[in-house]
């Protein structure tokens, strides 16, 4: 089984501690939480099926984390010079393209995001591939809400995800969130 060695840092962020996974080329891999750690291997074990990947701890500073501190800092644009490199289906990379196009402080609804693919009816497929995004913040999976406006799925969680969305200038504060995902939302210190 080929063997993928990645880096990983672990950097501290007003929204608790970030995980920052880079290739030996600089490329961002995957950016998650602490505290889905577990989650973060998984889907990184799913984008390349069949490779090893064996993350390495780092404390050098990436390309990828200064452009993450500097996004905290309020240069939301600086994202969009990351270079990025993802596994995953043909379907997920379609999905994880788009979401890059979708303009900062800007959210859109899981329909407009299937049709911007060209596939209109694949809402739902949409949905889980949003889900299985391995690259939080960069490829926006945040901005993407639910039809009726309200904050709906982000796996770092929806507390987190209506911070991000604020800080982006993309949501009012007093923004509705879904029903049935509301009980499962605590604030994050500090907010």
């Amino acid at each position: 089984m080929p063997a993928l060695t990645f880096l990983l840092e672990r950097v501290p962020t007003p929204l608790g501690e970030m995980l920052v996974v880079t290739d030996e080329q600089g490329l961002l891999r995957a950016l998650d939480w602490h505290d889905h750690e577990a989650r973060m291997h998984e889907l990184m074990r799913r984008q390349y099926p069949g490779e090893s990947a064996q993350l390495r701890d780092t404390t050098r500073p990436s390309t990828a984390t200064q452009a993450m501190q500097a996004y905290f800092d309020g240069d939301i644009a600086i994202v969009h010079r990351l270079a990025v490199t993802t596994g995953g289906t043909h379907f997920q990379r379609r999905v994880w393209t788009a979401l890059r196009g979708i303009p900062d402080g800007e959210t859109i609804s899981y329909g407009e995001l299937a049709r911007r693919i060209g596939n209109p009816a694949a809402v739902r497929a949409v949905g889980l591939a949003n889900g299985a995004n391995p690259i939080s913040i960069v490829l926006p999976c945040h901005r993407v809400i639910g039809s009726n406006r309200s904050l709906t799925g982000y796996g770092g969680g929806l507390a987190r995800k209506q911070w991000l969305l604020q800080h982006e200038k993309a949501l009012r504060a007093d923004a509705p969130m879904a029903s049935s995902t509301a009980a499962q939302t605590r604030p994050l210190p500090g907010f």
